[in-house]
């Protein structure tokens, strides 16, 4: 594996990392909005441990996504035949 990239896979990993990022934020913003439907004075309920378990399956897959991206970049690349 080299340590220099060509252009377009470079673009993939910039790609799959973005895709990385996305999932960990969207997964922060559900947890988020979550809490705050949870927290309301009117209708306040405990938060339930199984929903943010579910709720952090995206986040997880966001650092698997992270800390595979050269792999996962390079598949893309061999895929689209960049």
């Amino acid at each position: 594996m080299s340590d220099a990239m060509d252009e377009p896979q470079r673009g993939a990993l910039n790609l799959v990392r973005l895709i990385g990022v996305l999932l960990v934020v969207a997964s922060i913003l559900e947890l988020g909005l979550y809490w705050a439907k949870c927290s309301i004075p009117k209708h306040h309920v405990p938060m339930s441990p199984v929903t943010v378990s579910l709720d952090l399956i995206p986040a997880i897959l966001g650092f698997v996504v992270l800390f595979k991206a050269r792999a996962l970049a390079e598949w893309l690349a061999d895929i689209l035949d960049l």
